[in-house]
């Protein structure tokens, strides 16, 4: 997919499909507009990631579960409990009309599971399961029923190749730097950059795709009528205009707190893999990586200074989770979620003619004093190797500019100008003259 030329989503209708579908819908025939009414509705009624919610809907269809529940008959009291005090605020069909015109009006559209462009992938999240998880939002981590999204690109597209790359709020410069590098690699090399909008290395992620001409996707614990923090509003009109901004949130929404923790498994599910760049000890976005290792997912952590309080989550998390994989590059993510056989380079110092000698040769060069000529039969003896062996050994040092050749014997060669004792030689064909010297 080539980033920099984004397609339309489809029709501008936020539906994005034909409002004649027609489907069945527990037991009765239904318009697509009404399902996606129902979805919602259902949405504004119950938090996203409700089990409950999202089994009925599976089972009876979004409007035949929307009436069951506006009839009072969900299936646990809790869920009871929940739907009419939210009835109360309001009559749900009518607060999903509304949002679809306030939908309209943003140039926003609605996505729904039957649209083309919906992520097949955070299908997955019904299969995610938190070991002894208690709070709600390790409980209910079910699919989203529906998306709100303004721009351009299709949404499945845009999500086909992500890395997600989160991290602190509170972002050290280090972090930064390496958020933004990330950020700028993965864009430039077509790769789609998601994260959740927020101060830090969210924004620097964002920001480092943005200025290599790539794609980047803002996922929203809110409206996407009012991103949140509103200190990155400019950086949120940037996404909109070539990415994406996403939100399970009607618009209008709030950043209420737990949003944001039931916003971070869409962000693990959708994507192909987790960066986290730091974290603090308690972190929302370890959380986000913790999901996507459980959902089979790479989580991969980039180490920070044992000293910084903003890497002591990320470290923790590398202690907890063996299969949490250390990265410190573009080159070590896509070794991760690229292709099978796409390798990091290995890291390496830089050669020196010396790395080439065999045994024989080092042994010679280290009974060199450090200071002075040496005879050959001297030297021969302090390296323990014959003095025919020495001489061949020699030449080839010599050669290599590691040794000078003096009238009463042999001396180390002093260092190139600009460079510390044992650093590189004059370049030379180090590689020929050691085979020919080990001949």
């Amino acid at each position: 997919m080539d980033h920099r030329r984004p397609g339309r989503a489809g029709p501008a209708r936020p539906g994005g499909r034909p409002g004649g579908h027609r489907t069945q819908d527990g037991g009765r025939i239904v318009s697509g507009d009404e399902e996606r009414l129902a979805r919602v509705a259902l949405t504004w009624l119950t938090e996203p990631g409700s089990r409950a919610v999202y089994r009925l809907v599976r089972r009876l269809g979004p409007v035949a579960a929307l009436d069951l529940l506006l009839d009072g008959g969900a299936p646990d009291e809790k869920l009871r409990a929940a739907v009419a005090a939210r009835s109360a605020g309001g009559d749900a069909r009518a607060v999903a009309a509304e949002a679809v015109e306030r939908t309209e009006r943003l140039g926003a559209r609605i996505v729904v599971p039957d649209d083309d462009e919906w992520p097949a992938r955070v299908e997955q999240l019904s299969d995610l399961r938190l070991p002894e998880a208690y709070r709600r939002v390790d409980v209910e981590t079910d699919p989203p029923l529906c998306f709100w999204v303004r721009g351009c690109w299709p949404l499945a597209e845009a999500f086909d190749r992500s890395v997600a790359v989160v991290g602190a709020r509170a972002a050290t410069a280090y972090g930064t730097h390496v958020a933004t590098e990330l950020g700028y690699g993965l864009a430039d090399r077509n790769w789609t950059v998601v994260s959740g909008g927020a101060f830090g290395i969210d924004a620097a992620a964002h920001r480092g795709a943005l200025n290599a001409g790539g794609m980047t996707v803002a996922v929203l614990a809110c409206g996407v009528d009012r991103p949140y923090p509103m200190g990155n509003a400019a950086l949120f009109d940037r996404i909109a205009d070539t990415g994406l901004l996403v939100s399970e949130w009607l618009p209008g929404a709030e950043p209420l707190r737990p949003r944001f923790l039931i916003r971070n498994r869409v962000i693990a599910a959708a994507t192909r893999g987790t960066v986290l760049v730091e974290a603090a000890a308690r972190s929302g976005a370890a959380q986000t990586t913790h999901r996507a290792i459980a959902l089979g997912k790479p989580g991969m952590v980039v180490p920070g200074p044992v000293t910084s309080a903003m890497s002591v989550g990320a470290h923790e998390l590398l202690r907890e989770y063996p299969k949490a994989r250390v990265v410190t590059g573009v080159a070590h993510v896509l070794e991760e979620v690229g292709p099978i056989g796409e390798l990091a380079p290995v890291a390496r110092g830089p050669q020196r003619p010396a790395d080439l000698l065999d045994d024989e040769a080092r042994s010679v060069v280290e009974a060199f004093p450090r200071r002075g000529t040496v005879a050959v039969d001297v030297l021969a003896a302090r390296a323990g190797v014959d003095v025919r062996t020495t001489l061949r050994k020699l030449s080839m040092l010599e050669e290599l500019a590691l040794v000078v050749r003096r009238e009463d014997g042999y001396r180390l060669a002093p260092p190139p100008a600009g460079t510390a004792t044992g650093g590189r030689a004059p370049d030379r064909d180090a590689s020929g003259a050691a085979r020919r010297a080990s001949d």
